[in-house]
């Protein structure tokens, strides 16, 4: 039989090659529930194409546009913030949680809610809410499968059933475009160097976050949510060539590793018909065509944001959705021409340094905070304009 599937950001990247995959494989899955935040056109086409229950846009003045481009097909469409928790709680089989940044919190609880079985791909989550995430998690019975390719490589090699016997996990990160290039270079990086991934095709602000490293800052915050480890337990190395996509070490000496070619593909099919497996048409991997793989420990001079993250794990409550707010507010200045490359851990730590890391009680705490870090955050970007460091 089918398996029925929202999917929550159709048009960003993991939505995209999830309806690849769909299409691949129209025997397996059947689209409900498709939403986007304002590519109005694709989200038209995207609907045409796999006739879902209901096609939701984020932005509440696109919604007549919507209407209209799906006016005789019977799709129910909406919009706005309730839209979006509307497409969450419709009953499916799976979730794709794609909503890029902090705007995915809550649709995906919504959808953890109604005890679903969610393809977790928004880091937003687990770094902005993870322990009201994860009580909510625990609450409904609902079903977490990372969908990033290096958690999704550790889910695929940890020993869930006897955590003690893990000595430690290795999240790999490639070092982004700017691995090599001399610090002194940095201050001159634009924003189309910046989003030009060396091997994975990623939207334009996580590519970002992968050349400062903050991706892997927040996917250590991840992990530490996923996985039943601690803060030290989690460490990072920097492996250019992404084929190594995370490692468990074990007590025994014993590593463990999930090695592909770098497409998202692979851990997005793992996750959508888990526990089976099916073809994703990604690259067969040949480890003799490539023939070395290179290690190195992240350099903190060049990579501040890496540290700026543990250090918000470390001090909890606040301190990691101060991070994530003030590190969005950053990137979109960055692009926006309002900030140099190393502008934006800069700013991130400003920001951190302001507001008080307090506990969370509540997703109201949450926003509050969130709010607070963004209004902080754009103060600092206004101040700071282009100013070369």
């Amino acid at each position: 039989m089918s398996r029925s599937i929202s999917i929550l950001g159709s048009t960003g990247s993991i939505g995209c090659s999830t309806l690849d995959l769909v299409t691949q494989h129209p025997e397996k899955f059947d689209v409900v529930v498709l939403t986007a935040h304002s590519n109005v056109d694709l989200l038209v086409k995207q609907a045409r194409d796999h006739q879902p229950k209901l096609a939701v846009i984020g932005r509440e003045d696109l919604l007549s546009d919507l209407r209209l481009g799906l006016e005789g097909t019977g799709i129910s469409v909406a919009a706005g913030l309730s839209g979006l928790k509307e497409a969450a709680q419709y009953p499916s089989d799976f979730v794709m949680a794609g909503i890029v940044g902090a705007a995915g919190l809550a649709p995906t609880l919504e959808a953890v809610r109604r005890g679903a079985t969610i393809g977790l791909a928004n880091k937003e989550c687990l770094v902005s809410a993870g322990d009201i995430f994860m009580s909510e998690v625990t609450a409904s019975g609902a079903t977490l499968l990372p969908v990033d390719s290096e958690h999704n490589a550790i889910f695929q090699v940890f020993d869930f059933s006897r955590p003690e016997f893990v000595e430690k996990i290795t999240l790999t990160a490639s070092g982004g475009p700017f691995l090599s290039m001399p610090l002194a270079q940095l201050k001159e990086v634009t924003p189309a160097q910046a989003v030009k991934h060396p091997n994975w095709d990623m939207g334009q602000k996580i590519s970002v976050d992968s050349a400062t490293l903050m991706n892997k800052g927040l996917e250590v915050i991840e992990a530490w949510y996923l996985f039943p480890v601690f803060k030290e337990q989690i460490e990072v190395v920097i492996h250019p060539q992404s084929v190594i996509h995370s490692l468990v070490s074990y007590i025994d000496g014993s590593v463990l590793a999930q090695l592909g070619s770098p497409d998202m593909r692979t851990p997005i099919s793992f996750a959508m018909n888990w526990p089976e497996r099916m073809t994703s048409d990604a690259e067969t991997l040949n480890l003799a065509a490539i023939g070395t793989l290179q290690f190195e420990g992240p350099d903190l001079t060049r990579f501040p944001a890496l540290k700026i993250a543990r250090e918000a794990l470390q001090t909890g409550g606040a301190a990691p959705t101060i991070l994530n707010a003030a590190n969005e507010v950053a990137v979109e200045g960055f692009l926006g021409g309002q900030l140099s490359f190393l502008d934006i851990p800069y700013v991130v730590e400003d920001v951190m340094g302001k507001i008080d890391a307090k506990h969370l009680s509540c997703l109201a705490d949450v926003h509050e905070i969130d709010r607070n870090s963004r209004a902080v955050a754009q103060e600092t970007v206004a101040s700071r304009k282009i100013q070369k460091v």
